[in-house]
């Protein structure tokens, strides 16, 4: 049996998994006490949303600045539920009206309303966080993408999207909560979601999900499906006439990263406590962008490390100075276009694999195959632009 150096290295997709795993299952819960290691289950919900735009924007070319839009809606969903169970008769018995949200009985709603009331079964609400946010995907796709709306256009308008939700969201604030969000959030099918235990089962939940995304996506990125994705990146209208419906693949993939950012919403309501409209708007869209690109937007596992490293930056850079957070926010993404478009991926590529694989080869036997240089995920064609 012959051993490929590369495959032992962190570029290589089974060890750098491995490694990822080691550091968010064993290394990270024995290091850090709990409230940080709820920061860092707060950082991976928005690895989700990383993760996904990878497969749309970095394979697909399909780039969209309006992913808080099904975060928002993955992290509601679960907020209603949550809400829901927290409002029951006995313990809303001092409101005008016992038994609905106390932001309804504030705003002088006298009855839960209609599209409320499926989210009292838990079933119900696990459907609709992978169906309502990949149905809305769908028809912001059908409209979009088979009429050839693409690049800058369509970025501008899913980011017009994530504006409408948060203005929809603030303004009906007797059916959402408005602009403090749904808070209040305690037990979940009877168990209290504030305790110790439940944060760290909660967080060791968000990983195994995260694992099972990256999974499905990796799986995608090396089928037929993600070569083709690639093609239609590069040269869309020669795949067009080569007889393939570019559109159906453009909507699949776009439903796919929706769908991504809504599990991480949910998980983000589950481990936080609250959802609100701030996390659906036009920054946190942007921020996410930015986690994709700075991890490496052709790397899936380089994605979770952007999404750490960049929350991780913006915790402790925004304590010190929180006037010049978003100046720095805006500076990194500049630099990462300029310096670097491939990302930390692109960088360890270049700099950091070529040095381990020489070391793995003088480590291996005189009989192993010469060590190749391991790319994390894909190479950016060259002339590509971020």
């Amino acid at each position: 049996m012959t051993i490929k150096p590369a495959s032992l290295l962190p570029g290589g997709n089974l060890m750098g998994y491995a490694l990822l795993a080691l550091l968010l299952l064993l290394v990270l819960p024995l290091a850090l006490d709990l409230f940080r290691l709820n920061l860092i289950g707060k950082y991976l919900t928005y690895a989700f949303v990383a993760v996904g735009l990878v497969l749309c924007w970095g394979y697909g070319g399909i780039l969209s600045l309006g992913q808080g839009v099904f975060f928002g809606l993955g992290g509601y969903a679960m907020a209603m539920f949550l809400k829901l169970e927290a409002s029951d008769p006995e313990s809303t018995k001092i409101q005008s009206t016992p038994g609905i949200p106390d932001f309804m009985d504030w705003n002088q709603l006298t009855e839960l309303p209609w599209f409320w009331q499926p989210f009292h079964s838990f079933s119900f609400t696990l459907l609709a966080i992978v169906l309502v946010p990949a149905i809305i995907a769908m028809v912001i796709g059908l409209a979009m993408f088979t009429r050839r709306v693409g690049g800058v256009y369509f970025a501008i308008i899913t980011q017009a999207l994530a504006a409408i939700l948060t203005i929809l969201i603030i303004g009906q604030q007797g059916y959402t909560g408005g602009v403090n969000g749904m808070t209040d959030l305690r037990t979940l099918m009877g168990f209290d979601i504030r305790t110790d235990g439940a944060k760290y089962l909660f967080y060791y939940l968000c990983v195994l999900l995260l694992f099972g995304c990256l999974g499905l996506a990796h799986y995608i990125s090396k089928s037929k499906l993600g070569r083709l994705l690639v093609a239609m990146r590069d040269k869309e209208d020669r795949v067009r006439f080569s007889g393939y419906d570019v559109a159906a693949f453009k909507i699949f993939v776009f439903c796919m990263a929706g769908v991504f950012s809504a599990i991480g919403g949910a998980m983000f309501t589950l481990q936080v406590g609250f959802m609100s409209p701030t996390l659906v708007g036009i920054v946190p869209s942007i921020e996410m962008v930015i986690f994709c690109a700075v991890g490496g937007r052709l790397s899936l596992i380089g994605a979770v490390y952007g999404a750490l490293l960049v929350n991780f930056a913006k915790t402790s850079f925004s304590e010190s100075f929180p006037e010049l957070w978003l100046f720095a926010m805006g500076g990194l993404f500049i630099a990462v276009v300029m310096a670097f478009p491939n990302g930390l991926a692109g960088l360890y590529n270049s700099y950091v694999a070529p040095h381990l694989a020489r070391l793995i080869a003088r480590w291996l036997p005189a009989t192993t195959e010469p060590a190749a240089v391991p790319a994390i995920e894909a190479k950016q064609p060259q002339g590509a632009q971020p």
